[in-house]
């Protein structure tokens, strides 16, 4: 098992294996594992296929079922672009920057940083999102941030968090405040950097970041056409309302159930070979 610090040494080689010549790793883990694997490779290739991707320097994690009393959680390898992602080239990593597998590949530190501040704050925070989308950043970087103008912006508002920029995320000890500015809330924009969802699994995690990326996209849609004066915002009370009418869409056995097998039939479709 190797350090955080030890494996990111391996970049210098850039031998980054193709993920579909790596050995399948089904017969090798737990059920349990690889359908967290199954899953979070499938996320991967979602949101690539949704235009949500910066190459490869964004990070979606998944806690891993406790086998053995310790947390761990899965990355993407540094180098694999997400629409070619697999459940075998996953790395498992625990909370201290170990990682916890054989693998070919090396992690990306800032992702380690990021995603294991909110795994070990959050005992609901079972898949963490973490994307850089032209329309997310343009929002991150406005004053008043996420605005109340559309239906899309209105379902998640309530749940929003602000979390100022520090420069890229290698330094461990942003970890205290980005876990203090995202408390409870399940959203979170990254000023001058990107967004980031959470939730219990991929398809709630998802289906946040779907929301938030279109509230962003459509504000910033809006704003083209002209100054604040020119735009609607609803009142607080309307933003409270729909935020709540909104909450099954995000409990687990609901929101889930009915937007992810319809995901990953057409990820079947379009991408098929994340299952290996």
């Amino acid at each position: 098992m190797q350090k955080l610090d030890q494996v990111t040494g391996k970049a210098m080689g850039f031998d980054i294996p193709d993920p579909s010549k790596i050995p399948r790793l089904q017969d090798s883990v737990s059920a349990a594992e690889w359908q967290a694997r199954l899953e979070l490779a499938a996320t991967y290739r979602l949101v690539a296929l949704y235009g949500w991707t910066d190459l490869v320097f964004t990070h979606i994690s998944l806690r891993l079922p406790d086998e053995d009393g310790h947390e761990r959680f899965l990355i993407n390898p540094y180098g694999v672009m997400f629409d070619e992602m697999t459940a075998s080239s996953l790395v498992k990593i625990d909370l201290d920057g170990n990682i916890k597998s054989d693998t070919p590949y090396f992690i990306n530190p800032a992702g380690f940083t990021v995603h294991s501040a909110v795994h070990s704050a959050r005992e609901d925070a079972g898949c963490v999102i973490h994307v850089h989308t032209p329309y997310g950043i343009a929002v991150s970087v406005q004053k008043e941030g996420l605005r109340r103008y559309t239906q899309f912006s209105m379902q998640v508002y309530d749940d929003l968090a602000y979390h100022d920029y520090e420069g890229i995320a290698l330094d461990l000890d942003e970890r205290e405040r980005l876990v203090a500015d995202l408390g409870s809330k399940s959203l979170l924009i990254l000023r001058n950097h990107g967004t980031l969802t959470v939730g219990p699994n991929c398809a709630i995690s998802f289906l946040r970041m779907y929301l938030l990326e279109n509230a962003c996209k459509t504000q910033i849609l809006a704003q083209a056409a002209g100054g604040a004066e020119h735009l609607h915002e609803e009142t607080e009370d309307m933003g409270h309302r729909v935020g709540e009418q909104a909450q099954g869409a995000f409990t687990q056995g609901i929101g889930d159930n009915l937007v992810w097998p319809g995901l990953l039939r057409k990820l079947s479709r379009q991408n098929p070979g994340y299952d290996y």
